[in-house]
C-alpha cells in the first residue's frame, strides 16, 4: 500500500477514535494538511474501503475504521512513543485523584469512629482541600451546658459553619503528630472557649492533615486521648 494510502487510513483511525464520527474527504484534506486534490483523497478512500479497511455506514457519510482497519494501524501505524508520556502523565493524574479519594474515604470513617466512641464533635481536615470535615455536632448540642444555653450553642455551631476561620485557627496553633489539649480559653477563637479541642496531625502516604475532637470543658480527657490515639493509627496505618 502506498505510504499516502496508510497516511490517509490512518487519519481516519485517529479522527474516528477522536470523534465517533464518520470521516469524510475534505474533514481529511484540511484537518491533516495533505498536498493532494479531494479527488484523490476520495480515491485513495475507495481503495481503502475496497481493501476492507474502512467502510460507510451510509451513502451520504464519511468512512469509519473496520477491525481490520484498526489491526493494520494498531500493528503499523500507531506512535506508542509519541502518547507515552501523555499516557503516563494522565495516568499519575488519575493514580493521584484516586489516592486522595481513598484516603477521604478513611478519613471519613475515622471521623465517624471518633464521633460514636467519644459522643463529641469530631473533625478533621481533608487532603489537598481546605476545608474540615465534621461529624457529631448533634452530640454537643444535647450537653447540658449547650441545651439550657442556646446563645452558647450557636455561637459554636457558627464557628464550625466557618470553615476557614476554623482551619486558621488551627494552622495557629502548635500541633504536631502528639496529641494536644486546648481548654477553654486555652482557645484561640473566643466563640469556643466554652469547649475543649484535642488535636493531633496525620501524616500517611503524602498526606497530612489534623484529626481531633471538640466538646464541652467537662469532657473525659484520659479516655478521648486514648480514642484520639487509637483512631489515628487505624488512620495511618
Amino acid at each position: 500500500m502506498q505510504d499516502r494510502k496508510k497516511q490517509i487510513l490512518k487519519a481516519i483511525v485517529q479522527h474516528f477514535i477522536d470523534t465517533a464520527e464518520p470521516v469524510g474527504s475534505n474533514t481529511i484534506l484540511v484537518s491533516y494538511k495533505f498536498s493532494v486534490s479531494p479527488a484523490t483523497i476520495r480515491n485513495d478512500m475507495a481503495y481503502l474501503e475496497k481493501e476492507g479497511l474502512v467502510f460507510q455506514p451510509h451513502t451520504s457519510s464519511g468512512r469509519v475504521p473496520t477491525d481490520t482497519g484498526y489491526r493494520l494501524y494498531v500493528d503499523e501505524m500507531a506512535d506508542y512513543k509519541l502518547v507515552e508520556k501523555e499516557a503516563i502523565e494522565e495516568l499519575e493524574k488519575v493514580r493521584e485523584a484516586f489516592l486522595v479519594q481513598k484516603m477521604e474515604e478513611k478519613i471519613f470513617d475515622a471521623v465517624r469512629l471518633l464521633s460514636q466512641a467519644t459522643h463529641n464533635v469530631s473533625f478533621a481536615t481533608l487532603p489537598g482541600k481546605k476545608r474540615t470535615f465534621f461529624l457529631g455536632i448533634s452530640n454537643v448540642l444535647k450537653q447540658p451546658e449547650f441545651k439550657t444555653d442556646s446563645i452558647r450553642a450557636s455561637e459554636v455551631l457558627e464557628v464550625l459553619e466557618n470553615d476557614n476561620n476554623f482551619i486558621n485557627t488551627l494552622n495557629q496553633l502548635d500541633i504536631d503528630e502528639s496529641i494536644k489539649i486546648f481548654i477553654g480559653k486555652e482557645n484561640i477563637i473566643k466563640e469556643i472557649q466554652s469547649c475543649s479541642i484535642l488535636v493531633t496531625k496525620y501524616n500517611f502516604n503524602g498526606f497530612e492533615g489534623f484529626i481531633g475532637i471538640l466538646g464541652p470543658t467537662r469532657m473525659k480527657y484520659p479516655y478521648n486521648s486514648v480514642i484520639l490515639r487509637e483512631i489515628k493509627k487505624m488512620l495511618t496505618d
